[in-house]
């Protein structure tokens, strides 16, 4: 098929990972699927003549740069990098240690940056590709228990913002995906990290929040599997949007946002235009 490309996906063992595999797949298309434990990724993901299954630690550039030159040795070329590796601390942040604040950084943010930069230097040989990466409505407005989480998140947003229009004209795109809650095994076990509770003013709200959050997982409301194929549809568009809003949820969220930031700006707009040089 003309239109066939190559994507390589990270966090491809369990998870959204592995329906946006499967998606790209069925669609016709080359996958590169990776994680700490190849033969769990293609467990999961099932056997495929076009399917690659690779070692890949995003916390790791030397594992990146190892993935990328797999990925050529077999197929080439990547067309499509999907950043979906993540995992979640949640708690408080006074109840947050250090290094769990900065574990939720090396991987939400510092490591789409490692693949990234791993991948460009092909994508800009190339002259064309589209880097995709799964932010979240956490990334557009902060919530109680998600500092450490939503801080990485924003931070994705800014450097995907800020990271378009260096590589745009290389022919390289980029993609933001914005979920609001779906069951993609993110509040599951093995992805979420509770803060141990240790402040007493915060032990009540952190047991009806745990326990709303461990209520929840399995039942939200976004299909993974609608998601990853809309995303599969989105990639093959010829102009991709900067921001994939993905579900209702997401979208209000989105509007909510909207709405308090020109309040804001609008809130002491005779204070803010006075302090301009000159004016009184």
């Amino acid at each position: 098929m003309t239109n066939k490309k190559v994507w390589l996906i990270t966090g491809a063992g369990r998870g959204l990972g592995v329906d946006i595999a499967k998606a790209a797949l069925a669609a016709g298309h080359a996958v590169i699927a990776t994680g700490r434990d190849p033969a769990k990724v293609a467990a999961a993901i099932g056997r495929h003549d076009d399917l690659l299954a690779v070692t890949l630690d995003v916390t790791q550039l030397d594992d990146a740069h190892v993935a990328v030159n797999a990925a050529v040795a077999r197929f080439g070329s990547i067309d499509v990098l999907v950043n979906n590796a993540g995992n979640f601390y949640a708690g408080f942040f006074e109840e947050l240690s250090p290094e769990q604040v900065r574990s939720q950084m090396e991987t939400l943010l510092f490591g789409p940056m490692n693949v990234t930069r791993a991948v460009l230097p092909l994508m800009r040989k190339q002259r064309s590709g589209l880097v995709v990466t799964i932010s979240s409505t956490a990334g557009i407005t902060g919530g109680l228990f998600c500092t450490a989480y939503s801080a990485a998140k924003f931070g994705v947003e800014g450097w995907t913002e800020s990271l378009a229009p260096e590589i745009a004209a290389f022919g390289i795109k980029t993609m933001l995906v914005e979920p609001g809650f779906f069951r993609t095994e993110l509040l599951g076990a093995s992805s979420t990290t509770y803060a141990p509770p240790t402040i007493a003013d915060y032990a009540e709200r952190t047991r009806q929040t745990v326990t709303a959050w461990r209520g929840m997982d399995g039942k939200q409301g976004g299909d993974p599997a609608k998601l990853a194929h809309a995303l599969v549809q989105l990639a093959a568009l010829d102009e991709p949007p900067i921001r994939f809003v993905a579900g209702a949820d997401a979208m209000q969220a989105f509007e909510d946002k909207a709405k308090a930031l020109l309040a804001q700006a609008h809130a002491h707009r005779e204070l803010s235009n006075s302090l301009a040089l000159g004016n009184a």
